[in-house]
């Protein structure tokens, strides 16, 4: 038996927050009658419907994908661009990405069916670490590599404290390759904090998130996650750990 909440949640209508204002409005049944108690538990032979519409329960399943550039991270485009599902031919789950990667920048983003699991991931308030390495145009100073450290005062706020460190530097083209650590997921980011110190971004990629890398994957290639990767990202989201 699962909390009602939950199930909706893993078959992918709305995150578990969602979920549980669903209910309390009287909007989900089960077995014909409205449900409006947040304990409540169903098994797997209760029939659900939200809004009149049966629930097709799904299997969790979770999946990384290494994102080429010039991808959208969505589930589908209006422009009918590609996008990161669009990798997952064999996948019958109705995935989604959780969070985005900007359309020119490449690397690590995960895909799930699981909402309560994308929620969790993406709420403010739970801080997972995801590591970029970026082309930047000139050598940043040591000062300017502080400025990122201490945080950036964008037009939405100012962004929390970040590593950040160069690893390498080109006199010859005036570039230095970047990696940094941040927690948040504002819109554009990364590139906006590097356009901020007046080191606009050449090209980006999300190397790291939380415990998980590329390793082993070249770009458009993808793999699902382990039952320990799982629980060590939900782990990481609740405790910090």
């Amino acid at each position: 038996m699962e909390r009602l909440q939950k199930v909706i949640a893993h078959a992918g209508v709305a995150s578990r927050r969602k979920a549980e204002e669903l209910i309390t409005q009287g909007r989900v049944t089960v077995n014909g009658k409205a449900i409006k108690e947040l304990g409540t538990k169903v098994g797997p032979n209760d029939k659900i419907e939200v809004d009149g519409v049966p629930l097709e329960r799904e299997e969790p399943v979770y999946f990384m994908l290494y994102k080429p550039r010039g991808v959208i991270s969505a589930a589908k485009d209006d422009k009918d661009r590609k996008t990161v599902v669009d990798f997952f031919p064999h996948v019958e789950e109705r995935i989604y990405p959780i969070g985005r990667l900007d359309y020119d920048t490449s690397g690590l983003i995960l895909l799930t069916n699981d909402g309560e699991f994308a929620n969790l991931l993406t709420h403010p308030k739970y801080e997972i670490d995801k590591v970029y390495v970026a082309k930047i145009k000139g050598i940043p100073p040591r000062e300017k590599i502080r400025q990122l450290q201490r945080g950036i005062m964008l037009e939405d706020g100012k962004t929390s404290p970040a590593r950040a460190k160069v690893l390498s530097i080109d006199k010859g083209k005036q570039t230095a390759i970047v990696e940094l650590s941040i927690h948040e997921g504002k819109n554009r980011q990364v590139r906006r904090m590097f356009e901020a110190i007046g080191h606009p971004v050449l090209k980006l990629k999300r190397e790291r998130y939380a415990n998980l890398d590329l390793r082993g994957l070249n770009a458009g290639e993808a793999r699902e996650l382990t039952a320990h990767e799982v629980k060590q990202l939900y782990t990481k989201a609740q405790t910090g750990k």
